[in-house]
Protein backbone atom coordinates (compact mmCIF):
# COMPACT_ATOMS: atom_id res chain seq x y z
CA UNK A 1 0.00 0.00 0.00
CA UNK A 2 0.98 3.49 -0.76
CA UNK A 3 1.63 5.79 2.41
CA UNK A 4 0.97 9.72 1.81
CA UNK A 5 2.78 12.08 3.48
CA UNK A 6 0.84 15.57 3.45
CA UNK A 7 2.77 18.89 3.94
CA UNK A 8 1.04 22.07 4.64
CA UNK A 9 -2.16 23.17 6.31
CA UNK A 10 -5.54 23.02 3.91
CA UNK A 11 -6.32 25.69 1.53
CA UNK A 12 -9.35 27.51 2.46
CA UNK A 13 -10.42 27.82 -1.09
CA UNK A 14 -11.14 24.49 -3.28
CA UNK A 15 -8.00 24.81 -5.55
CA UNK A 16 -7.29 23.39 -8.96
CA UNK A 17 -5.51 19.77 -8.86
CA UNK A 18 -3.36 18.05 -10.39
CA UNK A 19 -1.76 14.03 -10.02
CA UNK A 20 1.74 13.89 -11.69
CA UNK A 21 2.59 10.11 -12.04
CA UNK A 22 6.18 10.44 -11.19
CA UNK A 23 7.38 7.13 -10.05
CA UNK A 24 8.94 5.41 -13.24
CA UNK A 25 12.26 3.92 -13.34
CA UNK A 26 12.90 5.98 -16.47
CA UNK A 27 15.13 2.84 -17.89
CA UNK A 28 15.45 3.84 -21.53
CA UNK A 29 17.09 7.36 -19.91
CA UNK A 30 19.78 4.76 -18.25
CA UNK A 31 22.60 5.38 -20.03
CA UNK A 32 22.21 8.80 -20.25
CA UNK A 33 20.61 9.80 -16.70
CA UNK A 34 21.87 7.27 -13.99
CA UNK A 35 19.99 6.68 -11.17
CA UNK A 36 17.32 8.99 -11.13
CA UNK A 37 13.69 9.15 -11.80
CA UNK A 38 12.74 10.04 -15.06
CA UNK A 39 11.08 13.55 -13.97
CA UNK A 40 14.39 14.60 -12.03
CA UNK A 41 16.36 14.14 -15.40
CA UNK A 42 17.78 17.75 -15.99
CA UNK A 43 16.93 19.95 -19.29
CA UNK A 44 18.72 22.59 -19.42
CA UNK A 45 20.05 22.71 -16.09
CA UNK A 46 16.91 22.17 -14.08
CA UNK A 47 14.77 18.89 -13.48
CA UNK A 48 12.32 18.71 -16.12
CA UNK A 49 9.94 18.43 -13.45
CA UNK A 50 10.69 21.85 -12.25
CA UNK A 51 9.71 22.58 -16.15
CA UNK A 52 6.63 20.83 -15.95
CA UNK A 53 5.62 22.50 -12.65
CA UNK A 54 6.18 25.81 -13.95
CA UNK A 55 3.51 25.43 -16.94
CA UNK A 56 1.28 23.73 -14.53
CA UNK A 57 1.09 27.37 -12.33
CA UNK A 58 0.74 29.16 -15.35
CA UNK A 59 -2.61 27.30 -15.83
CA UNK A 60 -3.63 27.56 -12.28
CA UNK A 61 -3.05 24.67 -10.80
CA UNK A 62 -2.34 25.39 -6.95
CA UNK A 63 -1.97 21.90 -5.74
CA UNK A 64 -0.29 18.79 -6.88
CA UNK A 65 -0.32 15.11 -5.31
CA UNK A 66 3.42 13.66 -6.90
CA UNK A 67 2.77 9.82 -6.91
CA UNK A 68 6.52 8.79 -6.63
CA UNK A 69 8.55 5.37 -5.92
CA UNK A 70 11.66 4.78 -7.11
CA UNK A 71 14.17 7.10 -5.44
CA UNK A 72 11.64 9.43 -4.17
CA UNK A 73 13.69 11.69 -1.58
CA UNK A 74 15.57 12.80 -4.81
CA UNK A 75 12.04 14.46 -5.93
CA UNK A 76 11.04 15.36 -2.57
CA UNK A 77 14.69 16.24 -1.28
CA UNK A 78 14.49 18.71 -4.35
CA UNK A 79 10.92 20.10 -3.93
CA UNK A 80 9.72 20.27 -0.78
CA UNK A 81 6.02 21.04 0.20
CA UNK A 82 6.02 24.02 -2.58
CA UNK A 83 7.02 24.98 -5.59
CA UNK A 84 6.11 28.49 -6.70
CA UNK A 85 2.29 29.04 -5.92
CA UNK A 86 1.28 24.97 -6.09
CA UNK A 87 1.26 23.11 -2.40
CA UNK A 88 2.71 19.63 -3.12
CA UNK A 89 2.22 16.58 -1.44
CA UNK A 90 3.39 12.90 -2.13
CA UNK A 91 1.67 9.67 -2.19
CA UNK A 92 4.91 7.23 -1.76
CA UNK A 93 4.14 3.33 -3.37
CA UNK A 94 6.15 0.92 -0.40
CA UNK A 95 5.87 -1.63 -3.63
CA UNK A 96 5.04 -0.92 -7.39
CA UNK A 97 1.80 -0.28 -7.96
CA UNK A 98 2.10 -0.16 -11.70
CA UNK A 99 -0.03 3.45 -12.62
CA UNK A 100 -3.82 2.38 -12.19
CA UNK A 101 -2.46 1.40 -8.24
CA UNK A 102 -0.58 4.58 -8.05
CA UNK A 103 -3.48 6.57 -9.48
CA UNK A 104 -6.05 4.75 -7.32
CA UNK A 105 -4.18 5.52 -4.20
CA UNK A 106 -3.22 9.39 -5.01
CA UNK A 107 -6.90 10.02 -5.91
CA UNK A 108 -7.75 9.68 -2.10
CA UNK A 109 -5.50 12.64 -1.25
CA UNK A 110 -7.39 14.93 -3.77
CA UNK A 111 -9.15 17.44 -2.00
CA UNK A 112 -11.98 17.94 -5.32
CA UNK A 113 -14.07 15.84 -7.15
CA UNK A 114 -11.92 15.52 -10.18
CA UNK A 115 -8.38 16.23 -10.60
CA UNK A 116 -6.07 16.77 -13.73
CA UNK A 117 -3.40 13.35 -14.57
CA UNK A 118 -0.58 13.78 -16.03
CA UNK A 119 2.77 12.14 -16.65
CA UNK A 120 5.91 13.43 -14.57
CA UNK A 121 8.37 13.22 -18.36
CA UNK A 122 5.88 14.81 -20.74
CA UNK A 123 4.66 18.07 -21.50
CA UNK A 124 2.21 19.04 -23.64
CA UNK A 125 0.44 22.58 -23.73
CA UNK A 126 -2.84 22.13 -23.07
CA UNK A 127 -5.60 24.77 -21.58
CA UNK A 128 -6.46 22.98 -18.19
CA UNK A 129 -9.16 25.44 -17.24
CA UNK A 130 -10.92 25.38 -20.84
CA UNK A 131 -10.29 21.34 -20.28
CA UNK A 132 -12.05 21.16 -16.87
CA UNK A 133 -15.24 23.58 -17.67
CA UNK A 134 -15.57 20.88 -20.73
CA UNK A 135 -15.41 17.62 -18.47
CA UNK A 136 -18.01 19.30 -16.06
CA UNK A 137 -20.32 20.37 -18.46
CA UNK A 138 -20.60 17.29 -20.16
CA UNK A 139 -20.74 15.23 -17.12
CA UNK A 140 -17.61 13.12 -17.74
CA UNK A 141 -16.26 11.04 -15.72
CA UNK A 142 -12.76 11.09 -17.74
CA UNK A 143 -11.82 13.22 -20.19
CA UNK A 144 -8.41 13.24 -22.68
CA UNK A 145 -6.13 15.53 -23.94
CA UNK A 146 -5.59 14.73 -27.73
CA UNK A 147 -3.19 16.54 -30.09
CA UNK A 148 -2.46 15.61 -33.67
CA UNK A 149 0.20 14.38 -35.11
CA UNK A 150 2.00 13.37 -38.60
CA UNK A 151 3.21 10.27 -37.75
CA UNK A 152 1.76 8.29 -34.85
CA UNK A 153 4.07 5.38 -34.77
CA UNK A 154 5.78 5.71 -31.56
CA UNK A 155 2.47 5.87 -30.03
CA UNK A 156 -0.81 4.65 -31.70
CA UNK A 157 -3.85 6.03 -33.05
CA UNK A 158 -6.32 7.45 -31.03
CA UNK A 159 -10.40 6.92 -32.97
CA UNK A 160 -12.43 9.78 -31.91
CA UNK A 161 -16.64 9.63 -32.60
CA UNK A 162 -18.31 13.31 -32.10
CA UNK A 163 -16.97 14.39 -28.85
CA UNK A 164 -16.17 10.47 -27.26
CA UNK A 165 -13.33 8.27 -27.42
CA UNK A 166 -14.11 5.36 -29.24
CA UNK A 167 -10.91 2.95 -29.76
CA UNK A 168 -7.39 2.77 -29.81
CA UNK A 169 -5.40 1.83 -32.94
CA UNK A 170 -1.86 0.03 -32.80
CA UNK A 171 1.16 1.68 -33.46
CA UNK A 172 1.69 1.83 -37.39
CA UNK A 173 4.69 3.41 -39.00
CA UNK A 174 3.22 6.63 -41.00
CA UNK A 175 -0.20 6.69 -39.54
CA UNK A 176 -1.16 10.47 -39.50
CA UNK A 177 -3.77 11.00 -36.45
CA UNK A 178 -4.36 11.77 -33.01
CA UNK A 179 -2.64 10.59 -30.40
CA UNK A 180 -3.16 10.61 -26.46
CA UNK A 181 -0.86 13.19 -24.91
CA UNK A 182 -0.76 12.04 -21.36
CA UNK A 183 -3.58 14.58 -19.70
CA UNK A 184 -6.91 13.33 -18.48
CA UNK A 185 -9.44 14.85 -16.25
CA UNK A 186 -10.59 11.99 -13.58
CA UNK A 187 -13.28 11.81 -11.46
CA UNK A 188 -11.92 11.22 -7.95
CA UNK A 189 -14.12 8.44 -7.51
CA UNK A 190 -13.44 6.94 -11.02
CA UNK A 191 -12.47 3.47 -9.62
CA UNK A 192 -15.85 3.15 -7.60
CA UNK A 193 -17.80 -0.32 -9.21
CA UNK A 194 -14.97 -1.52 -10.73
CA UNK A 195 -13.07 -4.92 -9.52
CA UNK A 196 -9.33 -4.28 -9.51
CA UNK A 197 -6.30 -5.90 -8.07
CA UNK A 198 -3.64 -3.72 -5.91
CA UNK A 199 -1.44 -3.89 -8.64
CA UNK A 200 -2.20 -2.76 -12.33
CA UNK A 201 -1.54 -0.44 -14.98
CA UNK A 202 -4.36 2.35 -15.65
CA UNK A 203 -4.60 2.17 -19.61
CA UNK A 204 -4.14 -1.56 -20.58
CA UNK A 205 -6.05 -3.00 -17.64
CA UNK A 206 -8.53 -0.27 -16.57
CA UNK A 207 -9.07 2.33 -19.63
CA UNK A 208 -8.73 -0.22 -22.72
CA UNK A 209 -11.35 -3.13 -21.24
CA UNK A 210 -13.62 -0.57 -19.37
CA UNK A 211 -13.26 1.98 -22.44
CA UNK A 212 -17.01 1.91 -23.60
CA UNK A 213 -18.27 2.34 -20.14
CA UNK A 214 -15.85 5.27 -19.57
CA UNK A 215 -17.24 6.66 -22.76
CA UNK A 216 -13.93 9.55 -22.28
CA UNK A 217 -14.58 13.10 -23.53
CA UNK A 218 -11.80 13.83 -25.85
CA UNK A 219 -10.49 17.32 -25.96
CA UNK A 220 -8.46 18.23 -29.32
CA UNK A 221 -5.82 20.81 -29.06
CA UNK A 222 -2.68 21.39 -30.96
CA UNK A 223 -0.14 22.59 -28.67
CA UNK A 224 3.47 21.46 -27.97
CA UNK A 225 4.00 18.25 -26.57
CA UNK A 226 7.23 16.21 -25.79
CA UNK A 227 7.84 12.90 -24.05
CA UNK A 228 11.53 12.85 -22.62
CA UNK A 229 11.16 9.10 -21.58
CA UNK A 230 13.65 8.11 -25.07
CA UNK A 231 16.89 9.77 -25.76
CA UNK A 232 16.43 11.62 -28.44
CA UNK A 233 13.08 13.74 -27.39
CA UNK A 234 15.05 14.38 -23.92
CA UNK A 235 18.08 15.70 -26.37
CA UNK A 236 15.41 18.09 -27.60
CA UNK A 237 13.92 19.34 -24.94
CA UNK A 238 17.45 20.82 -24.01
CA UNK A 239 17.02 23.38 -26.73
CA UNK A 240 13.22 23.33 -26.84
CA UNK A 241 12.26 24.14 -23.41
CA UNK A 242 14.11 27.16 -22.20
CA UNK A 243 12.90 28.43 -25.94
CA UNK A 244 9.12 28.02 -25.44
CA UNK A 245 8.70 28.16 -21.33
CA UNK A 246 10.50 30.60 -19.41
CA UNK A 247 11.14 29.61 -15.46
CA UNK A 248 10.09 31.75 -13.12
CA UNK A 249 11.90 33.69 -11.41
Amino acid sequence: MAQAVIPGEPQKEKALEAIILAGGLGTRLRETVPDLPKPMAPVAGRPFLAWLLDYLSAQGIRRAVLSVGYRHEAISDCFGASHGEIELSYCVEASPLGTGGALRESLRHVRGDAAFVLNGDTLAHVDYRTMLARHREQGSTFSMALGPVPDASRYGLVEVAGERVVSFREKSPGSRGLINLGVYVANADIFSGYTLPERFSFEQDFMLPHLHRLSPLAFVTDGYFIDIGVPEDFQRAQTELPARFAPEP
